[in-house]
Order: structure tokens, then C-alpha cells, then sequence
């Protein structure tokens, strides 16, 4: 029998590595990210009205839920694997939403709008993929 000189590594475990990266992201990135695009949104409140106050709360409450599945996520919640994939799921289509539509005010150059969506999209699909590929999430949550 041949034994190997290198020891063998121990799967990983626990909230680490990319799995703390989005913790991170959903509990501190979101929520800045939110406040800087509601703080350029909140003075087109009186030009454009309703609309942007409805999708401020929608994208509020969106945020919201990927904070509860970040923190969920950090302190090992059951489900809440599943919940990180809804709030991420929810955020792209939301994003895809507010990029896509001209109820909410934005600055973007004309011709950029599908670099925005693709860019979204390609966010929350490579987080959506690392949740459902990924050994440390599996040796962690199941």
C-alpha cells in the first residue's frame, strides 16, 4: 500500500472563506449599496412620486430579507441555505426591475442598461451556483 506524504486536508466547515463573503455582502454591501441609490432617489421623490417611493420599499424590504439570510447564514440557521437563495433570487429580479424600467431615477450613460443587467444577473447567478455547488456549504449545512 502507498500512503501519501501529504496529510489529507479536512473538508471545510463552518462560516468561512466565500461563504463569509457573502454573509458580508448581504449584511454590510446591500444595505450601503440601498442607501447610496435611495439617498439620489429620495429627491426625485417629489418629480416622480409614487413609483419611486413603491420601489423604495420594495427594494427596502428586499434588502431586508438579505440581511435576515446573511445573518441566518452566520449563525447556522436550518433553512436558511434556502432563504439566501429566495433573497438572491428576488434581488436579481428586482434589480432587473429598477435597471430595466424608468420608474427609478438613475444616471447610467444611454446603451448601458443591458451591461447593468448582465452584470446583476451574473452576481446573483455565481452566488446562486457557489450555495449550490459548494463543500463548505454543504459540510456546514446538511
Amino acid at each position: 500500500m502507498i500512503e501519501s506524504s501529504q496529510p489529507e486536508r479536512p473538508s471545510p466547515a463552518g462560516v468561512g472563506g466565500w461563504l463569509l463573503l457573502l454573509c458580508r455582502l448581504l449584511v454590510v454591501f446591500h444595505p450601503l449599496s440601498l442607501a447610496v441609490a435611495a439617498s439620489g432617489a429620495l429627491s426625485a421623490l417629489s418629480v416622480r412620486g409614487t413609483p419611486v417611493a413603491i420601489i423604495l420599499v420594495v427594494r427596502l424590504l428586499v434588502v431586508a430579507l438579505g440581511v435576515a439570510a446573511g445573518l441566518a447564514l452566520q449563525g447556522r440557521r436550518p433553512g436558511s441555505v434556502v432563504l439566501t437563495k429566495v433573497a438572491l433570487v428576488i434581488s436579481a429580479a428586482t434589480d432587473v426591475f429598477v435597471y430595466t424600467t424608468p420608474y427609478f431615477p438613475n444616471n447610467r450613460a444611454p446603451g448601458d442598461t443591458p451591461l447593468f443587467v448582465l452584470a446583476s444577473v451574473a452576481y446573483h447567478t455565481a452566488w446562486l451556483m457557489y450555495l449550490a455547488r459548494s463543500r463548505r456549504v454543504r459540510n456546514t449545512f446538511w
